[in-house]
């Protein structure tokens, strides 16, 4: 079984920081893509921010410039910091991971449980 847990969501104010982190553990072969997406009440969820096992990454124009994501491959770890945030980054914001348990010959898609991320006006 693979699990991730995520941690760092809050409340915080109009041009204030957060980070985020998500830590995958279990019987894993390996990791290619850790991500983050995030869903606001009554929106549909949307890619954020997704860096993968090469180094490569990618961010939502909404973020560029704000967000930057990293990751620490040898902990099986993803951070998303958060920087000048604004009213419309409030969502829940979830830990998304594709990797190869133990046993398997391909990778699956794997959710964290979502962190709630509110930032007052």
């Amino acid at each position: 079984q693979v699990q991730l847990v995520e941690s760092g969501g809050g409340l915080v104010q109009a041009g204030g920081s957060l980070r985020l982190s998500c830590a995958a553990s279990g019987s894993i072969v390996s990791i290619n893509a850790m991500g983050w997406y995030r869903q606001a009440p009554g929106k549909q969820r949307e890619l954020v921010a997704r860096g993968r096992s090469g180094g490569s990454t990618s961010y939502a124009d909404s973020v560029k410039g704000r967000f930057t994501i990293s990751r620490d491959n040898a902990k099986n770890t993803v951070n998303l910091q958060m920087n000048s945030l604004k009213p419309e980054d409030t969502a829940v914001y979830y830990c998304k991971v594709s990797a190869q348990p133990m046993g398997a010959l391909y990778e699956y898609e794997y959710w964290g449980q979502g962190t709630q991320v509110t930032v007052s006006s």
